[in-house]
């Protein structure tokens, strides 16, 4: 399924422009990553495409079709969020944190059945944390916790994962334990679109880019191609240099080299 932007305009009422007429194109299985420094309207963009904000111009398409015209279900078929935190109510075990995200297939008040049960289990094992499903949730580590929330996004079966800043508050290790998992996802056949602040992400594990500057777009394309010095001092007004590593290409900071902005 190819997820379609075309010239998207969004105010927020009584302000200024947030997107300026944003146009880009996600095909089945791509990997995207959306950079932008703080206010640059990554989160703007993900509610818009999550039907969270409706009255923009300009066009969202789902296979040509309109994503105004879905009711919620039908978006909930083909996309599916993970918030960048979740802090639970109730002392919810992962188990049952998984099985919400099957509630587009329940009736009010239905309880889930042992197939339902056995889908969230297979999305847990996906992610390898199968092995937690009774523990209580609030008890895991920031990267588990993480690893669940995807686990509870493909329960929905939706062909799109869209991802706010996921790793924002994990330390390094999980932070790559869980973009691992995620390129993994990309590379059977799921669409990814994830916003984060550190190029390097992008540029170790996501095909293409779309970077975002005062709510227009500022580049996009493949990775290795749109990711340069020059566009990370366009975006952070950070000097920086591309560095081949045994690890592959390595985007780093120069010292002292902060531009002027």
């Amino acid at each position: 399924m190819t997820l379609t932007v075309e010239h998207l305009t969004f105010a927020y009422p009584k302000g200024a422009e947030v997107l300026r007429d944003v146009s880009f194109s996600v095909p089945a299985g791509e990997f995207l990553s959306v950079l932008g420094a703080n206010g640059a309207g990554k989160s703007t963009l993900f509610r818009c495409l999550l039907g969270g904000l409706e009255d923009y111009t300009g066009t969202i398409a789902l296979d040509g079709r309109d994503v105004r015209t879905l009711h919620r279900r039908e978006m909930a078929a083909h996309i599916a969020y993970i918030p960048q935190i979740h802090r639970p109510t109730f002392g919810y075990s992962v188990l049952d944190t998984a099985l919400m995200g099957l509630t587009r297939h329940l009736s009010p008040f239905q309880s889930p059945s042992r197939e339902l049960e056995d889908r969230a289990m297979a999305a847990l094992e996906k992610l390898g944390v199968d092995r937690l499903a009774q523990r209580n949730f609030a008890t895991l580590s920031g990267g588990e916790q993480q690893l669940v929330l995807i686990a509870r996004a493909l329960c929905q079966e939706s062909d799109i994962l869209i991802m706010d800043e996921p790793t924002a508050s994990l330390d390094y290790g999980n932070q790559l334990r869980v973009l691992e998992q995620v390129g993994a996802l990309s590379q059977q056949g799921y669409t990814v679109l994830l916003s984060t602040h550190d190029p390097q992400h992008a540029l170790r594990f996501s095909r293409r880019v779309l970077a975002l500057q005062d709510g227009a777009v500022a580049a996009e394309g493949e990775t290795r191609q749109v990711l340069t010095p020059e566009l990370i001092r366009r975006l952070y007004g950070v000097e920086s240099v591309l560095v081949d590593t045994p690890g592959g290409t390595a985007l780093l900071p120069v010292r002292g080299g902060g531009a002027d902005v």
